[in-house]
Formats: structure tokens, sequence, C-alpha cells
């Protein structure tokens, strides 16, 4: 199959919401080794993001569902060998990704926009993996993610107004590595604050075509920065509780099992992120 017919055949399984159809054709575009334009990235993008999102999402439901579960109970081996088996695959896809991003997308990669795509992407892909990793496995996972996501971060600064999409997407998702990964909300706040407030400076620089994409991701770090900010100076220090509150600051949850007898006890709360 060639190109046009891959490319095709890839929006329709888009339309049709058969991410794993959609995804294979875009690898086998992206296998060809040619630099891939604007529509096709974002086309693999989706594919992906799909794809690795309900993997995302089943990981994590069955983890909750076995955190609950007595050990004495006989269901108990049964979810430890589903949620393997959701770890295989999630594991799988990233390694996927990963794969087509250091042979072909980031060295094809002829101008900063796309550098910065790809990197941020890898760094996702990372960051997906340390979600499920463990051990030394999980720290070099997050070297690594830490490692494209600064390297994105550094060209992004150089080449690229603070309102172009891509720049502040990164932001965003670099924040939530740091805040979910790393559990730093602090350096999550400062991230998304100067990526916020550097954007605002430029408004007037926002290009017609991205209007609605990058006002929209800054709504995204202004809400995370909201969630990030009143942890951090409702706690006072960084510590691994979440406080919400109401508008005159007064607690009403926290995500802290031992605060739960005065506040009651909520999960943690995720950042907002692209992908």
């Amino acid at each position: 199959m060639d190109k046009t017919e891959l490319i095709q055949k890839a929006k329709l399984a888009e339309q049709a919401e058969r991410y794993d159809d959609m995804a294979t054709c875009m690898k086998a575009v992206t296998e060809q080794g040619a630099e891939l334009s604007n529509e096709e990235r974002n086309l693999l993008s989706v594919a992906y993001k799909n794809v690795v999102g309900g993997r995302r999402s089943a990981w994590r439901v069955i983890s909750s569902i076995e955190q609950k579960t007595d050990t004495s109970d006989k269901k108990m081996q049964l979810i430890k060998d589903y949620r393997e088996k959701v770890e295989s695959e999630l594991r799988s896809i990233c390694t996927t990704v990963l794969e087509l991003l250091d042979k072909y997308l980031i060295a094809n990669a002829t101008n900063p926009e796309s550098k910065v795509f790809y990197l941020k992407m890898k760094g996702d892909y990372f960051r997906y993996l340390a979600e499920v990793a463990c051990g030394d496995d999980r720290k070099q996972t997050i070297e690594n993610s830490q490692g494209a996501y600064q390297e994105a971060f550094d060209i992004s600064k150089k080449e690229m107004q603070p309102t172009h999409p891509i720049r502040l997407g990164l932001a965003l998702n670099f924040s939530v590595f740091y805040y979910e990964i790393l559990n730093n909300p602090e350096l999550a706040c400062t991230l998304a604050k100067t990526a916020f407030d550097e954007a605002i400076a430029e408004l007037d620089t926002l290009n017609e075509d991205s209007y609605k994409d990058s006002t929209l991701i800054m709504q995204l770090l202004r809400d995370n920065l909201t969630v990030s900010c009143f942890f951090y100076v409702l706690s006072g220090s960084v510590t691994s509780c979440l406080l919400i509150c109401d508008g005159k600051k007064k607690p009403l949850f926290c995500s802290s099992a031992k605060h739960s007898t005065d506040l009651g006890c909520l999960p943690m709360i995720p950042f907002h992120n692209l992908v």
C-alpha cells in the first residue's frame, strides 16, 4: 500500500474510531523514512494517543481495584494477571512509539517546530512508562522522560513564540511530569506560571490559525496552576497531599489519609495534559 492509500485508510480508521488500525497505518507511513508533514505528524500523534490512552485508563482502573482487594481474596491473582497483561500492552505501545521517534522522526526533523513536537512526544511516552514502572527501571525511565522534555523546552525557548501551541503544550505536559511523576508541585507551579505569564505578555503575537489551540492550552495551564498553587500555599511545604478549598481558602477535602478525620479524603487530582 502506498503512502497516499495509507493516509486515506488512517483517516477512515480515525472516523470509525479504530485507533489501532490508524496507528498501524501511520507507523507504516513513518517507516517509509520521509519527513512527515504537519497533517501526517498529527495523525500519528492522535492515533497513538488514543491507543495508549485506553491502556492507561484501564491500568488505573484495574490498579485501583487491586489495591482495594484483600490479598486473601481468590480473585486477587486474576486481577494481578490482568493488570500485568494491560501493562505489557502499554509497554509495547510505548516502546514502538519511542523506536519510531528515535529511528525516524527526531532524526528527520528539519525545523525546530517538528523537533520540539517529537521530543515532547518522547517525554510523554517515557512518562507513560514511568507510570507503571518500578525500582531502577522507573528511575531510568524518569530520567529519559525529563531529558527529552528538557531538550524540547530549551529549543522551544530559543526558537518559538511563547504563544505557539506546541511550546505551550510542552510546558503543560512538562509541568504534569513534575507534578505527577516527580511529586514536585512547586516546580510544576513555577513552570506553568512562567509559560502562562509569558504567553499573556505576548498575546498580540497569536496566529489566527492557532488562536483556538493556544488559548485552550493557556486555560489548561491556568487550571493546573490554580490546583498546584493552592496545594503549595495551603500546605506551606511540598508534601504528598492536596487540599481542595472553597472561595475563602477554607479546606474542604484533603487527599492525605492522615487528615481524613478532619477533612475527608480524596485521591490526588491529576493535572490536565494534552496526551
